[in-house]
């Protein structure tokens, strides 16, 4: 396995650990711990540029992205993390110029997703899991820097007349801030519309008293007592988690997973790729027993209790068809094996939702099922006999833009009909983005659709049951099953990717907004479209010629 970064034949591999890190310091002591930035500018993801000040390219970020897995599954007596420098004189210069100068459009794409999504994450463990963070500045704070700080709970900012924080993309680059900056700052932290304006039109940023009293950081520390200005908050801020100090965590050994021309193997999760088709079919198995009695045998399982396992091998099949398979249009998502395990681990679970270990892993599979709706990705569901969309597996069902459901069994197979299953995770625990359930977000302004749901709770519903209820597209016989699926297949490949991924992020972010939301249904599709324009990325546009010494020409009309 590799540090994380570029592995064999140019793959991007999301797999590390702090062993391998370049760019993070990981550090516990008791109730806090310390993540330190200090990148090496010599170990960017790609060749062609250098990681100066701090800045970060997705290599940086997947480093970070790993330690607050672990700091939520090896750390659980951790109740709050400080994010600082480890270089003098620079907090982080945020994305780096270079690499989004060299990159492709795709490779803009999925870093800014990426690094969205782990902001996201870090506000999240804020608000589920009761591991607070504290951004303590003491040096320039720009663009990403800034929106890194701006997941966090609290910003302290050094008064020392040097320090200061900025959104500089508009005045420099010609872009956006790309990880929600924009609307963190309005949503977030409440400043002022015209204020906000100012503060993202002006390249050199806040400083001192007035970005505190603009609301852009929460307090100010002079250089002498910065240090220990940082410790009382962070104390003060792991004092309010309900985070067990005593807890032993799970430790999270290096995800095994096998990479051959076309295939991707996993434990649970086998991905088959047909480029002839666009198509990688994903196909999940159930757990081949039923789970432990408790959770102390669940937490004797370690990373191998399926719940959890089954995350992090989702989680990684997404990124690395993410990042490596970008003509890969359609994911096709089949299961196999016994619904009753799935829904016995989702009792466990559900039984145990005050226990640390159990909440982690629900949120992590939450956390899961939201990056495959992020991702620019047509996505099928085929229920099929010997599947077991079951609770947490049915989530995929619902997630996807169509769902096929045999109705009956295969002609010459003793296989019996396929069921669906609906258990107690359907119903709220594993929110998608704009914080509704799934079942609640599908039947949106129709309560009583989903109330009929959850009437059948634990009840294996056969294809047509299933049909009436809303749970699936189409339920097609064994005569038309092939020809069904064939068909909508072949016509997915026919649409223009980029209409799709518009239509699918336009129907998928639908119903109440959020934060999350936003940044991903609005600022993203902003970013990316913005990203293409000449005057960003022109031969003599602002993006381009950042560090030539020569100024960048705008095309003037407003479109």
């Amino acid at each position: 396995m590799g540090r994380g970064g570029i592995g064999a034949a140019g793959r991007v591999d999301h797999r590390t650990a702090p062993d391998r890190y370049r760019h993070w310091r990981l550090t516990v002591e008791g109730r806090v711990a310390r993540l330190a930035l200090a990148v090496d500018p010599g170990a960017a993801l790609a060749p062609g540029y250098a990681l100066k000040r701090n800045s970060y390219d997705l290599g940086v970020d997947i480093e970070l992205h790993d330690a607050v897995q672990r700091l939520r599954f090896e750390h659980p007596q951790v109740g709050a993390v400080v994010v600082a420098s480890g270089l003098p004189g620079v907090f982080c210069a945020g994305a780096n110029i270079g690499m989004l100068a060299r990159a492709s459009h795709a490779e803009k794409a999925n870093f800014c997703k990426f690094t969205n999504e782990t902001r996201n994450a870090i506000e999240e463990a804020s608000t589920r899991s009761g591991l607070r963070f504290l951004a303590a500045i003491d040096g320039a704070c720009a663009g990403g820097g800034y929106e890194l700080a701006l997941a966090c709970d609290r910003i302290l900012l050094a008064d020392d007349g040097a320090s200061a924080v900025s959104l500089p993309e508009v005045p420099l680059l010609a872009v956006l801030p790309g990880t929600g900056g924009l609307t963190r700052l309005v949503d977030k932290r409440k400043v002022r519309r015209d204020l906000a304006d100012v503060f993202c039109t002006t390249a050199e940023g806040m400083r001192g008293a007035r970005a505190r009293a603009w609301g852009l950081v929460d307090e100010l520390a002079p250089r002498s007592r910065f240090a220990e200005a940082a410790a009382e908050r962070a104390a003060e801020l792991a004092a309010l988690s309900d985070r067990p100090a005593g807890a032993k965590g799970i430790a999270l050994p290096p995800l095994a997973r096998e990479v051959a021309r076309g295939r991707l193997r996993y434990p649970h999760i086998a991905v088959d790729i047909d480029r002839e088709r666009g198509a990688a079919e994903i196909t999940i198995s159930a757990p081949a027993a039923p789970p432990p009695a408790d959770m102390a045998g669940a937490q004797a399982q370690g990373a191998a209790f399926w719940p959890l396992a089954l995350a992090r091998e989702l989680d990684d099949a997404v990124l690395e068809l993410r990042a490596n398979e970008a003509e890969i249009g359609l994911w096709i998502f089949r299961s196999r094996g016994e619904s009753a395990h799935v829904a016995a681990a989702d009792r466990l679970l559900l039984d145990n939702a005050d226990r640390w270990f159990a909440r982690e892993t629900t949120l992590f599979l939450a956390r899961a099922l939201k990056r495959v709706e992020n991702s620019a990705r047509s996505v099928f569901a085929l229920v099929e006999p010997g599947s077991c969309f079951a609770g947490t597996l049915l989530e995929l069902v619902l997630a996807a833009d169509r769902s096929f459901m045999l109705d009956g069994a295969f002609a010459g197979s003793n296989a019996p009909p396929p069921a669906l299953v609906a258990t107690g995770m359907n119903f709220g625990p594993l929110a998608r983005a704009g914080g509704l359930s799934r079942l609640a977000h599908r039947f949106s302004g129709d309560a009583a659709a989903a109330a009929r749901v959850e009437a059948r709770m634990g009840e294996p519903l056969a294809a047509a049951k299933a049909e009436s209820l809303g749970l699936v597209t189409f339920a097609p016989d064994d005569i038309d099953w092939e020809d069904e699926v064939r068909v909508a297949v072949e016509e997915r490949a026919s649409f223009s990717p980029d209409a799709l991924t518009g239509m699918e992020a336009s129907l998928r972010f639908g119903g109440p907004e959020t934060l999350e939301t936003k940044i991903f249904g609005r600022l993203s599709a902003w970013q990316n479209w913005i990203f293409q324009r000449p005057n960003a990325v022109g031969d003599r546009g602002a993006l381009t010629l950042y560090g030539a010494g020569r100024r960048p020409a705008y095309t003037r009309e407003r479109t």
